[in-house]
């Protein structure tokens, strides 16, 4: 089952696109807004959907900022398992079983951080909060990483929950903690090239989850040099070969 669920996550990572475009298909024009607390709910979904079939009972969905209607977020994340169950043919079956609890769950999380997010009040309205909300809202995994000392500076909640924990936990931590000895090398040397030379770069490497569990990943990283520091911004991608 371990191993079948795992398989189902990368599926779902490679069909991303195939399912929105049959989920489109099916709504017209009630599939909501891309930048809508909707939109945003559904992101936080399928990363959820994903580390939860890896890690199962493990995976917690992050919902930092999200404010949404309850009862609309989960007519759209329906209609998101109804796409995903017909882009799989005769496997529709199964891959319905096995979303279905997960967007329980997810429900269930959802609702008992409402009262959290309406004590919260509305959030700040700077520049800078605009740029954070954007972060956050990306499913992939973000990191900010000083590349003086491998700290991490910054992540989104899409990080968190590819890994395993939260955003808040990921903060200040040493992001060798999330390399394999293996792949440490591949990463710093990544890491030392942008840092010197500016230029973005892409490569294919692995980070480890909170339960010990490696996810490969497509990771591409740029250069952002402040007065006191450099950091490398780092977008992380699960792969579709598990």
């Amino acid at each position: 089952m371990r191993k079948m669920n795992r398989e189902l996550s990368s599926w779902l990572v490679a069909q991303r696109h195939p399912i929105e475009r049959l989920m489109a298909a099916s709504l017209g024009d009630a599939i909501p807004a891309a930048g809508s607390p909707e939109a945003e709910t559904l992101r936080r979904f399928r990363s959820f959907a994903a580390a939860a079939l890896r890690r199962g009972d493990g995976a917690v969905p992050a919902l930092d900022g999200i404010r949404v209607d309850e009862h609309r977020a989960t007519l759209l994340l329906s209609s998101w398992i109804d796409a995903a169950a017909a882009a799989a043919g005769p496997d529709a079956a199964p891959v319905r079983e096995a979303l279905v609890p997960i967007l329980v769950r997810f429900r269930i999380h959802l609702r008992s951080a409402q009262p959290a997010r309406q004590a919260s009040g509305a959030p700040r309205s700077s520049k800078r909060r605009e740029v954070s909300a954007a972060i956050d809202r990306i499913s992939d995994a973000f990191l900010a990483i000083d590349v003086d000392n491998g700290r991490i500076a910054d992540a989104n909640p899409g990080a968190g929950a590819l890994l395993g924990t939260t955003r808040d936990a990921l903060l200040n931590s040493d992001v060798t903690k999330l390399l394999s000895e293996p792949a440490r090398d591949t990463w710093w040397t990544q890491l030392d090239a942008v840092a010197e030379g500016g230029e973005p770069r892409r490569f294919v490497s692995s980070l480890i989850d909170s339960g010990g569990e490696p996810i490969e990943v497509e990771v591409s990283v740029t250069r952002f040099a402040k007065r006191t520091r450099t950091l490398a911004l780092v977008v992380a991608r699960p792969t579709d070969r598990r």
